[in-house]
């Protein structure tokens, strides 16, 4: 899948989300990466793993941790791996459409504060 297809897809799956949701994402950058780095591996506490397992990282302060202080500081990043959804999705257009969606979700899941349990819990895992 193209690059300019997989940005399409991410920007409807944000496009996607409750209002509520898209409301308080505040100070956040969504980023398309090809694959991740190794020190995204390390941040994900997966290095010596497959990168192709990584499909997304959230990075950054979580909203339930914010607070006086929280100012001037550079934005949390979500980073999506291109390389890696399209593998997970075996290259079907619809699945790899799927796929952008759930990990957008998990991604932005992780900015509110929840752990990875708790996003297993809601489905979002």
């Amino acid at each position: 899948m193209d690059e300019a297809r997989f940005e399409q897809l991410v920007a409807e799956a944000l496009d996607s989300l409750p209002e509520e949701f898209l409301a308080r994402l505040d100070n956040v950058e969504v980023v398309i990466d090809e694959s991740p780095s190794a020190e995204d591996m390390a941040e994900a506490d997966m290095e010596g793993e497959d990168p192709d397992s990584l499909l997304g990282l959230y990075i950054g302060v979580p909203l339930t941790e914010r607070g006086g202080f929280y100012a001037g500081v550079l934005p949390d990043r979500i980073s999506l791996f291109r390389r890696s959804i399209v593998a997970s999705a075996g290259g079907d257009p619809e699945t790899i459409k799927e796929e952008v969606r759930h990990t957008v979700v998990h991604e932005i899941g992780h900015f509110y504060g929840l752990s990875e349990e708790r996003i297993d819990e809601l489905g979002w895992g």
